[in-house]
């Protein structure tokens, strides 16, 4: 039996937009990867259309200005490699494993997440950039006071688990767990120094 004339037109339909979606997913995905090589500011419209395997064309098809495939990116990025929340902490034992548990999933992210350095310098670039940033930033505050609670100093646990401090380490040889892991008990230390002279002013 034949398919009737509005059967036809809703699969060739539904086909046009199966494939439109398929482009978007590579354009986005090939938007991730260029920014993890090349930075943001590096990456072209051209750039993305050639990962992608498209037309430059179609690329603008699916993204009128490159500022909406950084927006498209971020909402890929926040999909897929999300950052840490505070789950990361449940059932931890105390301040010690909190701090170690934070260190292994920040820099973990920063190992999925290779553009998040590029997010910082280039963020002037476009809004979303600008506000991915600040997201990134104060998450990461709200993790490390939570880590420390109710009392230690927030402000040295950000600095050390900085992506800046990760690279750092990762140029020197350092693998990720093992970057975490001596970074987490240098914070531990320090801690447990100012706590103790804390608690010898108080006596």
């Amino acid at each position: 039996m034949k398919r009737s004339t509005k059967s036809r037109r809703r699969y060739r339909l539904g086909r046009r937009e199966e494939t439109a979606g398929e482009t978007r997913r590579r354009l986005v995905e090939a938007t991730f990867q260029l920014h993890s090589e090349r930075g943001i500011a590096d990456t072209s419209m051209k750039d993305i259309a050639e990962r992608a395997g498209v037309s430059v064309g179609t690329a603008y098809h699916h993204f009128p200005s490159y500022a909406d495939a950084i927006a498209a990116c971020g909402a890929y990025t926040a999909a897929h490699a999300p950052a840490p929340t505070q789950a990361i902490f449940e059932g931890a034992a105390g301040r010690a494993e909190r701090v170690a548990r934070l260190a292994k999933a920040l820099f973990e992210h920063y190992e999925r997440v290779p553009a998040l350095e590029s997010v910082r310098r280039d963020r002037e670039l476009a809004p979303a950039l600008d506000a991915f940033a600040r997201e990134d930033a104060r998450n990461r505050r709200k993790l490390a006071a939570q880590a420390v609670a109710p009392d230690g100093p927030t402000a040295l646990v950000v600095a050390l688990l900085d992506i800046d401090v990760y690279r750092s380490l990762q140029r020197e040889g350092f693998g990720t767990a093992d970057a975490a892991a001596r970074i987490a008990a240098l914070i531990n230390r320090s801690l447990e120094a100012t706590s103790g002279a804390v608690r010898r002013a108080r006596r």
